[in-house]
């Protein structure tokens, strides 16, 4: 049984903490996404394939707080399938719609799920010289 913290997390927050989706890597990646946050120890890799412009594959690894990591595996979920073009549109407050909310003192990990987004796509596209 968790205890209440500080935070009143949603309970897909909490299953999402506990049973995360898409944890690792991918061998041979299109692109590589990171980003960190040293002022609330947050260090975040994504991995992703394309094929055909469409995200096909997301995988992440995570260092965080419960929300941090339930952000992530939302974000790795909500990219596969998308094209490039819809996943850089996914917003901060999707994200967070997709968690039950999260609450306002860590909507900072919805922006870091966007900015880890963009990062892996923008390494896709180095990678293949678009």
């Amino acid at each position: 049984m968790m205890a209440k913290g500080l935070f009143n997390f949603s309970k897909k927050i909490l299953e999402r903490f506990s049973n995360p989706e898409n944890v690792g890597r991918i061998v041979k990646p299109d692109g590589i996404g990171y980003v960190s946050d040293p002022s609330h120890g947050i260090d975040l890799e994504l991995y992703i394939k394309i094929n055909n412009s469409i995200i096909t594959e997301a995988k992440f690894k995570a260092f965080g707080c419960a929300a941090t990591i339930a952000t992530i595996s939302m974000v790795s979920e909500m990219i596969e399938g998308k094209s490039i073009d819809q996943a850089l549109a996914i917003s901060e407050d999707e994200i967070s719609a997709a968690l039950n909310g999260l609450p306002p003192s860590k909507m900072h990990c919805a922006r870091l799920g966007r900015e880890l987004i963009s990062s892996a796509i923008y390494d896709s596209k180095k990678r293949s010289n678009i």
